[in-house]
């Protein structure tokens, strides 16, 4: 993902690595860079983490009735 993309709030993505769906929730600017907060699930626990846009990408939305 081009970092000069913006990740609107709410925008669903995951790592290219794998792992779980994440909800973007803020850009973070910070003196190492621009990073993206995102928030997931973890069974019932809410986790949170700042990844460099480089790293993510964005999930397909499921066709409804697949």
């Amino acid at each position: 993902m081009a970092k000069a993309q913006t990740l609107a709030v709410g925008t669903i993505v995951k790592l290219k690595s794998g792992g779980p769906d994440m909800t973007v929730y803020r850009e973070v600017n910070l003196s190492s860079g621009t990073f993206i907060r995102c928030q997931w699930f973890a069974g019932k626990k809410l986790e949170s983490g700042d990844f460099d846009p480089d790293s993510l990408e964005l999930v397909k939305p499921e066709a409804k009735g697949a």
